[in-house]
């Protein structure tokens, strides 16, 4: 909405205008909305400062019907010359100045058409000014001018026909010729005439065509696209061919055809999808040979062990299901050695608190980033994470019927710490000598070089971890 009072300040205060000139400007402004809605386009209304050398904008109307080229507020910021002199052209002769490039307060490029506002002596008292963004359009323009520029130098350097020597084709590794549009080779560098000794036992000289000696690319030379990537087989080989067609033109016709052998790459590739599997396959009999350990203790526990050791079976059966947790994700996920810290830690957390043996309503929460570490320390912070867990169920809501539990996840550029917090009775130093703290304690220093930390709360018990991202060895 125009603001006619902010008009009335701004030319008062920053132009020489006259009160009747300046009611001018007003009446001008009142149909700005409308104009700006027809056009599709940002107005405004630019008057002289007091100093002549450059314009303020005193009014602006931003477009309902399209999007604005404007994100913050422009009435009372300065036109320059220098950025916008079609408005200060328009101001000092009076004439209207139409589709002209400039540049605006938020730097942007657009068009501009600019007309005087007259008063009734015909003075110039301002100017009328249509704006529309083709940032695009220029940034478009300019590629395409930087390209065939490109393409130009590259073709002189590559035909001969540049002062400079063709010094990067003669090192390149890719196979690169250069055919007129009938295919009859024009130019190619040493790495070309070896490919097609190699593969031919013969010399590929100037004015030969390149199809008949390589039939392989007849299809790709017939196509019309200016630019073409593929991936064929041939001749017991894999090669990644690109033609580029250059632009019709009075100095060069033709095009670049490069290729890549690829067979080393794809052969190693191979190699790495082969031992994967196996990598997988060696996981998974992992994961099957714990659970399998795991079914033989809950057996034995089923069996009936003394009441004194059922505690010491049930710890070790939730070691081991926790290890094999950290299997059972890598085998979930699609890489072969990494494992997702957040995701392990939740199927350990709900394993403990939600299947285990606890006669307690216990609850469990997890929060904060995750970090994506190798199976290798995976398993340390596995074992670790089931000690912690553990001795929240076991010990922290002793003569409570309730209880919650929190993980959290926080990390920092060089290091990631676990918190396990309960609200239970709080920390007792006298059980510090068990053998889960020692488990973690040892863990944390020797496997993963970290430190660990477990400090009573006023309410509950606060157990940390922090170890390094990057493993140290």
């Amino acid at each position: 909405m125009i603001d006619i009072e902010e008009i009335e300040s701004l030319c008062t205060s920053k132009t020489c205008l006259e009160s009747s000139d300046i009611d001018k400007i007003k009446e001008v402004s009142k149909s700005m909305q409308m104009m700006a809605d027809l056009s599709k386009a940002n107005v405004f209304i630019d008057c002289m400062l007091s100093n002549e050398k450059h314009a303020i904008v005193v009014a602006e109307a931003a477009p309902t019907t399209a999007r604005s080229i404007y994100q913050n507020k422009v009435v009372g910021t300065i036109a320059y010359a220098t950025f916008e002199p079609a408005v200060i052209y328009c101001l000092q002769s009076g004439n209207a100045m139409t589709s002209n490039r400039a540049i605006t307060q938020e730097r942007k490029k657009v068009e501009q058409s600019v007309i005087p506002i007259l008063n009734d002596g015909g003075i110039v008292i301002g100017a009328l000014i249509m704006e529309k963004d083709i940032s695009a359009q220029v940034e478009d323009r300019e590629e395409l001018e930087a390209l065939s520029k490109t393409t130009e130098s590259l073709s002189g350097l590559l035909l001969g026909q540049s002062d400079q020597q063709p010094l990067v084709p003669e090192l390149m590794e890719e196979a690169l010729f250069f055919v007129n549009l009938d295919g009859e080779l024009l130019y190619s560098n040493p790495a070309a005439i070896n490919l097609i000794h190699e593969l031919f036992g013969i010399n590929f000289e100037y004015g030969d065509n390149l199809v008949e000696r390589l039939p392989i690319l007849t299809d790709i030379v017939e196509q019309e696209e200016e630019l073409l990537v593929t991936e064929i087989e041939a001749f017991d080989k894999t090669f990644k061919i690109k033609k580029i067609r250059l632009p019709l033109n009075e100095k060069y016709n033709g095009m670049f055809i490069i290729i890549r052998d690829l067979t080393d790459l794809r052969e190693k590739e191979k190699e790495l999808i082969i031992k994967s599997v196996a990598i997988k396959e060696i996981h998974h009999r992992v994961k099957n040979n714990l659970q399998t350990v795991a079914s033989l203790l809950r057996l034995q526990m089923r069996r009936g062990v003394p009441e004194e050791s059922k505690v010491y079976f049930l710890e070790s059966l939730n070691r081991i299901l926790s290890i094999a947790s950290v299997y059972e994700v890598i085998l979930s996920n699609s890489s072969i050695d990494e494992v997702d810290l957040f995701e392990l830690t939740e199927r350990i957390g709900d394993m403990l608190v939600y299947t285990g043996y606890s006669s307690k309503k216990i609850t469990i929460d997890y929060s904060g980033d995750s970090l994506t570490i190798e199976s290798g320390r995976a398993v340390s912070i596995a074992l670790i994470i089931n000690e912690l867990i553990q001795n929240c169920v076991n010990h922290a809501f002793e003569g409570k019927s309730r209880g919650h539990i929190d993980v959290i996840f926080k990390q920092d550029s060089s290091s990631m710490d676990v918190v396990v917090r309960d609200n239970g009775v709080g920390f007792k130093r006298k059980n510090t000598s068990s053998l889960g703290l020692d488990i973690v304690k040892r863990m944390a220093q020797h496997d993963l070089s970290g430190e660990f930390q477990i400090e009573g709360l006023d309410n509950g018990t606060e157990a940390k971890l922090r170890f390094p991202k990057e493993s140290r060895g």
